[in-house]
């Protein structure tokens, strides 16, 4: 979005844009990046851009005059009601009080001009002959237009600043209580400071998290969703390995445990304020150098500019640029997990990439010196043909990362090697120890290099972000799960070690859940199928109503309650995982039950955001409603299941309608939870609903998978009593045979040539 100002404006990129017939346009000079900046500013464009735009040679009607004193008096209103609130942020603010001072005085005096310039209602009357109006100084209104959208720019931009400030102060409060949690050296001091971490770090999520959903370029959205869950998880890891040092203060396993995940909590940190303040380290690379897919659309376009201008780039240019793009398929073609067939395709796509550019060189310095109609046809079949070839290499590299993916996530799906790691532990096994550690370390290995592949076919900057993040965390969790499995193996009798080691695992099932879903959104953007994206405004409020906000301190989480939501959440999000596994099974996906299932899987998912501060539910109200839709399509989806069995035979039936007999009960006590009323306690409401759609999930999972066994029992037994007739062909010349096979309402067609 960008604003054209003018000189008021100062130096830089937009706000918002308009122009019309007068040639009029805005451009602040001021780089817009939250949502919440830019959707403010939207209107006042709008009504500005009206107002100045308004043809001079207008009839002066009544009618006329009339709206456009209604548009200029409400100009002036709307900027009074931003003044007052700019001025509340200004007296909270003292470092920002001068100059959100100075920007809400000229734009009240801007605000004021152009009331005036647009007083026009009497501009029919004699005595209105010598007013300076709209109509004779249109410089005049223009010149406070842009005074206006500047000063205005300006306030928002310092309220802005004030929200990073915010962030800063939290991280601060965080980092110093993470400094005296390292250096604790009793269980009371350590309970003592972790409830005070606790507390700063749920006030850090939520402003991290509106920050996250408020920023513009979805690059740095990524980065902030990456460091955020690198936060979330280390939370609880930070609080187990810091209790297993404390029982085993000589333990050099349990403080390398506890070193990496404060040394990882830092630099997460650290990186949310690089991306809320735009500080880069140096040398900080661009990752989306290294995707072949990002260097194949460059590739692209370079090669399809020459159908404009032939001497846009030399031959050599084009010929690095291919060579450098191959290169990086050796990823691939290295790769040792990569299938005989897909590294062969990807060899022979790449030589032929390569024979390609030769000929189109060859017909391009042709073309240099014959600019004929039959040589332009020619460059133009060339470069069709190696854009296919192209198109074909990203469909192969595409097809091979997403198959390892998905054979490693089937693979990984009973975690035997975590369970095999916590049994060695509590028997105290070392050999088992160096063995499990070893095959740990190998998936580990597996797992980055395939995070790599998918990293290079994921297509969008985001994409790439969570990638690598993906290969972050394997890397280091790998390592901690075995630096914990170590710790509880040499005290085998440990509760605190035991626990530690779990919550390791857990961290490793989840971020495996979360590839799952990571594959699903690269697969989606190959195909062309894309998320629907979600706003969020983070702009500071006056803090006049502070007694308010005071009294809903309550309805807040504390630390234990934010810890407590937190796992329930994390285990939503592990249970959405596994629903849409089982519902990718089903060969109909228009199936009512699949489309209900869909749906609650995707609610169940908003569910989970909503625990770490992100998506589409901002307050515990958008939450409950959610809530109340998520039980109703529980409902249906019952209704449908219950259709469904009156297909099946007396045992399958049963069976299924044990199922749904636990699954509609749960759909009314969520109902029940969310009708009851609880003064002063949301939080305890919110707890309760969100530990019911969870079983409800579960049990989900479960009749998902039942109903789809049934349904393919119910098709094998429907095919073998399908009912057959035979039609003959309207030529006469063949007999059409029909096989309807009910339960898929498939309909196979069996041309038999000739018989008569």
């Amino acid at each position: 979005m960008a604003a054209s100002l003018g000189p008021a404006g100062g130096g830089g990129a937009g706000a918002a844009h308009g122009s019309g017939p007068s040639g009029f346009a805005f451009d602040s000079g001021l780089e817009i990046k939250t949502r919440s900046v830019e959707q403010t500013l939207l209107p006042l464009v709008s009504q500005i851009t009206t107002l100045i735009n308004h043809k001079d040679n207008t009839k002066k009607s009544d009618k006329t005059l009339q709206a456009i004193q209604r548009v200029g008096q409400a100009v002036n209103l709307a900027v009074g009601r931003f003044v007052k609130v700019g001025e509340a942020i200004a007296d909270e603010n003292w470092d920002l009080k001068e100059e959100i001072k100075i920007a809400c005085i000229e734009a009240k005096q801007a605000g004021e001009t152009i009331a005036a310039l647009t007083d026009v209602s009497s501009l029919n009357r004699p005595e209105s002959d010598g007013q300076i109006t709209i109509f004779t100084d249109k410089t005049g209104v223009i010149k406070a237009a842009r005074l206006l959208l500047s000063s205005v720019t300006r306030v928002l931009l310092l309220a802005d600043r004030v929200v990073i400030k915010q962030i800063i102060r939290s991280r601060n409060k965080v980092l110093a209580t993470m400094e005296r949690l390292e250096k604790v050296n009793s269980f009371q001091e350590f309970v003592q400071i972790f409830s005070q971490f606790g507390n700063e770090m749920v006030e850090f999520a939520h402003l991290t998290g509106d920050r996250q959903n408020d920023l513009k370029d979805e690059k740095k959205k990524a980065k902030m969703a990456a460091a955020r869950s690198v936060l979330e998880k280390c939370t609880m890891m930070l609080l187990t390995a810091s209790k297993t040092c404390l029982r085993h203060p000589n333990c050099e396993s349990a403080h390398k445990n506890k070193e990496g995940v404060f040394d990882r909590m830092k630099v997460a940190l650290d990186k949310v304020i690089e991306i809320v303040t735009e500080c880069k380290p140096n040398g900080e690379n661009d990752i989306s150098s290294i995707s072949i897919f990002t260097g194949i659309k460059e590739f692209k376009m370079n090669i399809e500019t020459l159908r404009e201008n032939l001497y846009f780039q030399s031959k050599e240019t084009l010929s690095a640029m291919l060579e450098a793009l191959l290169e990086r398929t050796e990823d691939f073609t290295d790769c040792a997990y990569t299938s005989h067939e897909h590294r062969e395709r990807i060899l022979e796509l790449s030589a032929q990439a390569r024979t390609e550019l030769q000929q189109l060189i060859s017909v391009w310095i042709q073309a240099q010196s014959r600019k004929t109609k039959s040589i332009a046809e020619e460059l133009e079949l060339t470069i069709l043909k190696i854009s296919h070839n192209l198109n074909e290499l990203k469909k192969e590299l595409h097809s091979t990362a997403a198959q390892l993916a998905a054979d490693l996530l089937k693979y990984h799906a009973d975690h035997v090697v975590l369970k095999a790691l916590k049994l060695t532990g509590v028997e105290g096994n070392l050999e088992g120890l160096a063995e499990y550690a070893c095959k740990l370390s190998e998936q580990k290995e597996r797992l980055v290099e395939t995070c790599r592949l998918l990293r290079h076919v994921s297509g969008t900057e985001p994409l790439e972000i969570t990638c690598l993040h993906a290969e972050e965390t394997f890397q280091v969790t790998g390592q901690q799960i075995i630096s914990a499995a170590e710790t509880l193996t040499l005290h085998p009798s440990s509760k605190i070690a035991k626990e530690n080691l779990d919550v390791f695992c857990e961290a490793w099932e989840s971020q495996i859940s979360d590839m799952s879903i990571l594959l699903r959104e690269i697969n989606d953007v190959f195909e062309g199928r894309r998320g629907e994206k979600y706003g969020y405004l983070s702009l500071p409020k006056p803090m006049k109503n502070s007694a308010n906000l005071r009294s809903l301190k309550a309805d807040k989480p504390d630390s234990e309650e934010q810890a407590k939501i937190a796992k329930l959440g994390l285990k939503l999000g592990l249970l959405t995982s596994d629903a849409n596994c089982e519902i990718e099974k089903w060969e109909d996906q228009e199936n009512e039950m699949v489309l209900s299932g869909r749906n609650m899987s995707s609610m169940a998912y908003s569910l989970y955001l909503f625990t770490r501060g992100e998506g589409p539910l901002k307050t515990y109200q958008d939450l409950i409603h959610q809530l109340e839709v998520f039980a109703e399509e529980g409902l249906k989806l019952a209704s449908s299941v219950q259709a469904f069995s009156k297909q099946l035979k007396d045992d399958d039936k049963l069976m299924l309608l044990l199922e749904i007999n636990k699954f509609v009960p749960l759909c009314h006590q969520l109902q029940t939870i969310i009708k009851t009323p609880l003064q002063n306690q949301v939080f305890l409401k919110v707890d309760k609903c969100i530990t019911k759609a969870r079983s409800m999930m579960a049990v989900l999972v479960q009749l998902l998978s039942l109903c789809y066994k049934l349904l393919k029992k119910n098709w094998m037994r429907s095919c073998q009593r399908d009912d057959t007739y035979s039609t003959r062909s309207k030529d006469g010349s063949c007999i059409i045979t029909w096989y309807n096979s009910s339960s898929y309402n498939i309909v196979f067609l069996l041309a038999l040539e000739e018989l008569s």
